[in-house]
């Protein structure tokens, strides 16, 4: 009998995009634009859902002035795949705290739930949970968890960082990344379920301000 695949280890074509873009990072490090594109092809979408539940409508200023500083500053990076992308999103966070400061001399536009289902990339969840993020209904739930639990889920389910990386960006400890996004995703299970339940019927289906906010 053939051994069995560990439930845990990546598909062929997932290896695959893997290589790739480790190669990626190493030849855009060099100077090359194509790979610097492929990078932001594999990153951009996730990273704009990540912007967009944290400054809602300001996300693509955010975003734009993120990659400008990746460009202008990736050939000092050094770093795994994994790094790199901490790398990112911890620009990209510290950008969109800037943007939320500043909204606060202008009336604020909060995100959509919509909106970040528009945005939002399915094939980089994971699990039933992860899997129910892609409906509006759940993600304005992540918007509604508490700032610690909602950076932790969008970092580790929507960036796919995992919790060293998460943590790095947030300035915390693993332990207390994976416990926040554990019980993040605990509630949101809980609250997918009663939605459930309720049908079309559900609350809370008003706008919400991002997690920069709360």
């Amino acid at each position: 009998m053939p051994a069995l695949a560990s439930p845990t280890a990546a598909p062929p074509a997932a290896a695959r995009d893997q290589t790739l873009l480790e190669d990626a990072l190493g030849a855009a490090r060099a100077g090359d634009e194509w790979a610097f594109v492929v990078l932001y092809r594999d990153l951009q979408p996730r990273l704009l859902r990540y912007a967009t539940a944290l400054v809602g409508a300001d996300a693509e200023d955010v975003t734009a002035e993120t990659w400008l500083h990746v460009a202008k500053d990736l050939r000092r990076f050094s770093g795994d795949l994994d790094g790199f992308r901490g790398w990112v999103t911890t620009i990209c966070r510290n950008r969109a705290m800037d943007s939320a400061r500043a909204r606060t001399r202008r009336p604020a536009d909060p995100a959509e739930p919509a909106d970040l289902v528009a945005l939002a990339d399915v094939r980089h969840t994971d699990g039933a949970v992860f899997d129910g993020l892609a409906t509006q209904w759940a993600v304005d739930q992540i918007l509604a968890l508490p700032r610690t639990e909602a950076e932790a889920v969008l970092l580790r389910a929507v960036i796919g960082l995992d919790a060293t990386t998460a943590a790095q960006v947030l300035g915390k400890r693993p332990g207390a990344v994976r416990v926040a996004a554990h019980r993040g995703l605990r509630r949101l299970a809980e609250r997918l379920r009663a939605g459930e339940e309720a049908g079309p019927a559900r609350t809370g289906q008003g706008r919400r301000t991002g997690v920069a906010d709360v």
